[in-house]
């Protein structure tokens, strides 16, 4: 039976990290491990340990998140032991027989504190500790890194893992002031279903379209959101669309972004182009980067739960925590491998974005024109209805396929406008996060900018690059202020991306003032989001003027 058991599990790694064999240790489960948190709270935990003789060397891998200990979520922790390594897989609080309520990430900086403490006195526990994971995984560690070896070096993780994450939730569930509305809210149906044991429930609802989650999309106001998703309040989701300030000590008290300099271990990163968190976790390897201690780096053609990443997230991981605790050589020529779009290569870097890089600006223009030329005057305008909100088309986001979507037909709405070049002569290699300046005005007191770069190819496709938004007008005070005839000087920063445009394409920019479901649509009024319900139309306007431009800042590399 046992050799059954092994066979069998062997056989779902190979199928949920395909490509990635099995390492050559047996494995041993224990589950439901009890674990002491400071308030007494005890959290469940599954120590996964390999078979035989391992090398000592070899850090101990804690695991923190909320998804349970079972099915595709363990087939990483359990593939890390097949390679040697002990694991401790525990289940936050309120979660898969965690004791308390669940909050999220309200409690995980102290319970990880316990956690890492718990483990270091541990008879199985190797010298070292590593920390490992993905998406809440993720942040998770960001947690506990800085602040333990501030308060408590010698307990303290001597490597991260990060695998598509970031350490502030706040950042992405208001981005640039727009609430992220398909993320937000799906993933508080899927955690409401699981914690009320709806597993499979809520396993469905990743793989096909989910009519409640749907209908619960266009429920105005905000607040009401939960309800019709779930069937019942979602305490968690509320204090989301609530507190639109990220300023506000509820999303401060749970950002760890301002301490990921302190974080001295090595660290390794492997997120994708598509991914929800992307621009945040570049960003967490620029502050490592200038603070002298440049993380690991593999950006691949993913999205936030890709297959195709999962066997290279451990085997990297593998390789990297061997070198660093076991004197193992390095199988990489660079710090930084990148997947570069529209050619199906990779690219080894020494750093990120690419040495050389350097901003070229497009300008836009009137008739549609997008050129380095500076404009000469006139304007765009359109009409956005939140009775009719501008859908969104792809895009990063949960759903299994988020990559490279034809805009084709979006682009003939009436409320998207587009510019587009001239047909390139030669290739352009776009590295980094563009930067878009729109000279905007609305007729009512908020509106979303929302622009894309999309690759135009010769046969007319549209194929989306990297997009961004912005909310204007909303409780968020991050608005510049108007000029004289009521424009704003709007920034938009851009998804980070590294695409190549083959010539005879062209780049394309659109511009338009909502992505719905993905963000939740600006009602117009300024009003709270939470309560919000009454839509008003809106005449947005982009302004040509020349003295202030509006246009794409793109970083270029010649390489």
């Amino acid at each position: 039976m046992a050799v059954l058991r092994r066979s069998i599990s062997r056989w779902i790694q190979r199928r949920t990290l395909a490509g990635l064999e099995p390492g050559p240790y047996d494995i041993e489960i224990r589950k439901n491990l009890r674990v002491p948190m400071d308030d007494g709270v005890e959290l469940l935990a599954d120590l996964i340990t390999p078979l035989g003789d391992t090398d000592p060397r070899l850090p101990t891998v804690v695991i923190r998140g909320p998804y349970g200990r079972s099915g595709g979520v363990a087939a990483q922790a359990r593939a890390l032991a097949r390679e040697g390594f002990t694991v401790l897989f525990q289940s936050c609080r309120g979660t898969a027989g965690s004791g308390g309520v669940f909050t999220p990430q309200l409690d995980d900086q102290r319970d990880g504190i316990s956690t890492h403490r718990w483990v270091r006195q541990q008879s199985w526990c190797a010298g070292s500790v590593a920390t490992f994971g993905a998406s809440y995984m993720g942040y998770t560690q960001w947690a506990v890194a800085a602040e333990l070896q501030k308060v408590d070096p010698d307990n303290a993780p001597d490597a991260l893992c990060l695998i598509t994450t970031m350490p502030d939730f706040g950042a992405i569930t208001w981005d640039n002031a727009a609430f992220s509305l398909r993320n937000a809210l799906g993933w508080t149906q899927m955690m409401d279903r699981m914690l009320h044991g709806q597993r499979l429930r809520m396993i469905l609802s990743l793989l096909r379209p989910d009519p409640a989650l749907n209908k619960a999309f266009d429920v105005l106001p905000l607040a009401e959101g939960d309800v019709a998703a779930t069937g019942h309040r979602v305490h968690w989701y509320q204090d989301w669309v609530a507190h639109e300030n990220l300023t506000d000590e509820f999303w401060t008290q749970q950002s760890h972004t301002a301490s990921v300099p302190e974080v001295t271990a090595p660290v390794y990163m492997i997120t994708g182009w598509y991914d929800i968190f992307l621009p945040w976790q570049l960003r967490n390897h620029a502050q490592l980067a200038a603070a002298g201690r440049p993380p690991r780096l593999t950006v691949g053609p993913w999205g936030h739960i890709s297959r195709g990443m999962g066997a290279p997230s451990v085997a990297e991981t593998v390789s990297f925590l061997c070198e660093h605790f076991a004197d193992a050589d390095s199988d990489r020529v660079a710090p930084i491998r990148a997947y570069l779009t529209g050619t199906e290569r990779w690219f080894d870097l020494p750093s990120w974005p690419p040495p050389g890089t350097r901003t070229e600006r497009l300008h836009l223009h009137d008739a549609g024109v997008l050129s380095p030329d500076l404009p000469t005057g006139g304007s765009t305008v359109y009409v956005y209805d939140p009775a009719d909100p501008t859908p969104a088309l792809g895009g990063p986001g949960l759903q299994a396929n988020p990559g490279p979507v034809d805009n084709t037909a979006h682009e003939r709405r009436a409320d998207v406008v587009v510019f587009r070049g001239d047909p390139l002569s030669a290739p352009v290699i776009v590295a980094g996060e563009p930067l878009a300046h729109i000279r905007f005005r609305s007729s009512q007191p908020s509106a979303d900018v929302f622009v894309r770069i999309c690759d135009v190819y010769p046969d007319g496709r549209s194929m989306t690059v990297c997009d961004g938004i912005r909310r204007i007008g909303g409780i968020a005070d991050t608005d510049p202020g108007p000029d004289a005839d009521g424009y704003r000087d709007v920034d938009v920063p851009l998804w980070p991306t590294f695409h190549r445009f083959e010539p005879g394409h062209r780049i394309g920019v659109q511009i338009s003032s909502g992505a719905h479901p993905r963000y939740a649509r600006n009602t117009g009024s300024g009003e709270p989001a939470a309560t919000a319900t009454t839509l008003h139309r809106a005449t947005q306007e982009i302004s040509h003027d020349a003295a202030t431009p509006s246009g794409i800042d793109l970083p270029v590399w010649p390489s």
